[in-house]
């Protein structure tokens, strides 16, 4: 059982930077990946950005690229996701999510322990 728990969500202006955390505790095995989801009020989650534990390889969605940036304590089996130069349209409900295979890091149904959720609001 995966438990995974996001913080660091809040109310910036745009251009600001934030800086969220997803804390895993359970039974992490094998080579798993850990993403990054979204979702505003009436759109679909999007996919934001994944690293693959083991390897260390990121991936990140083209409308976050250049901005946003994954790193982790491996230690504390923690995930960050930096965001600069934050926009309106980055505003959303980020979640965390784990995923026991170490591919295709782009569909949420492919992930299977979720975190609650932190939200980032970015006013203009």
């Amino acid at each position: 059982q995966v438990q995974l728990v996001e913080s660091g969500g809040g109310l910036v202006q745009a251009g600001d930077s934030l800086r969220l955390s997803c804390a895993g505790a359970g039974r992490f095995q094998g080579n798993y990946a850990i993403g990054w989801f979204r979702q505003a009020p009436g759109k679909e989650r999007e996919f934001v950005a994944a690293i693959s534990w083991i390897g260390g390889k990121t991936y990140y969605a083209d409308s976050v690229k250049g901005r946003f940036t994954l790193s982790r304590d491996s230690a504390r089996r923690t995930l960050f996701l930096q965001m600069t130069g934050l926009k309106p349209e980055d505003m959303a409900v980020y979640r965390c999510a784990h995923k026991a295979v170490d591919a295709d890091y782009f569909a949420a149904d492919d992930y299977d322990s979720w975190g609650q959720g932190t939200q980032v609001t970015v006013s203009s």
